[in-house]
């Protein structure tokens, strides 16, 4: 884990393995995402992988070799439900292979950026196994229910440009480009309202969970919040003086 102006950059590193997740792995990911959830100068998360692949998914030789699959598989939800609740922005850097887990959490994190050499598959009924890592949630609200279930009944491998077709990724760059435009977006991020957009993620996140008339009441209260911070005055005292606001979480 590598911290830089508020960007914090997360890397699965077991290249020899594509980086499939071993027990090793979903903890430390687990105490990276946590740490960053506490952490008070951290405004945004990238993460990645090493070696030309984002993550191979679950290392399914190491399944059972640490206790019984069922705690395994705990530890692999903590993961995937304390990314997806962590309250800052987070955008995965997809440079290579996105397979089973790894490929749901690349699509757990709220933006996708994908180099055009990047993979992605929902590979586990090729290996005997169902969904998982929040996929059965995640990739519905995604494409819809008929083409999630294309997507999890055949396994099939989509090119870069195919997950960008149907909407699963944000954007696609060549693969030199990948590192200098998720640094762009993450520094932009980094540079905005930390409240306001922590706000506005958990209401996005919630949105398919309330009525209208309760997310209504939820943005005014999040607004009401926003009113009362130094950012929202900071933002209109940058916009009267025509100078970029200086947010600082307050």
């Amino acid at each position: 884990m590598d911290r830089a102006d508020g960007v914090v950059t997360v890397t699965m590193n077991r290249p020899e393995k594509k980086n499939a997740a071993n027990a090793v792995m979903w903890q430390e990911l687990q105490a990276c995402f946590t740490e960053v959830t506490r952490s008070e100068t951290d405004r945004v998360v990238v993460v990645t992988g090493a070696g030309g692949a984002f993550c191979s998914g679950a290392d399914l030789t190491s399944v059972g070799s640490t206790g019984h699959p069922l705690s395994l598989m705990r530890l692999v939800g903590d993961v995937a439900l304390t990314l997806h609740r962590l309250p800052k922005p987070t955008i995965a850097k997809v440079n290579g292979v996105a397979a089973g887990a790894g490929c749901n959490l690349a699509f757990g994190c709220d933006l996708i950026v994908a180099s055009d050499e990047a993979r992605f598959s929902e590979i586990f009924a090729r290996r005997g196994l169902s969904i998982d890592f929040g996929g059965s949630w995640l990739l519905p609200r995604l494409v819809g229910l008929h083409r999630a279930k294309e997507l999890a009944l055949f396994a099939d491998i989509l090119s870069a440009k195919e997950a960008l077709d149907m909407g699963l990724v944000n954007r696609v760059v060549p693969a030199v480009d990948l590192d200098d435009f998720v640094d762009t977006w993450a520094r932009q991020l980094a540079a905005g309202p930390p409240i306001a957009l922590s706000m506005t993620k958990s209401l996005l996140n919630q949105s398919f969970e309330v009525s209208m008339a309760q997310a209504l009441e939820d943005e005014g209260r999040c607004q009401t919040i926003n009113f009362s911070t130094a950012d929202t005055a900071e933002a209109l005292s940058a916009f009267i003086e025509k100078r970029d606001p200086k947010f600082q979480g307050r």
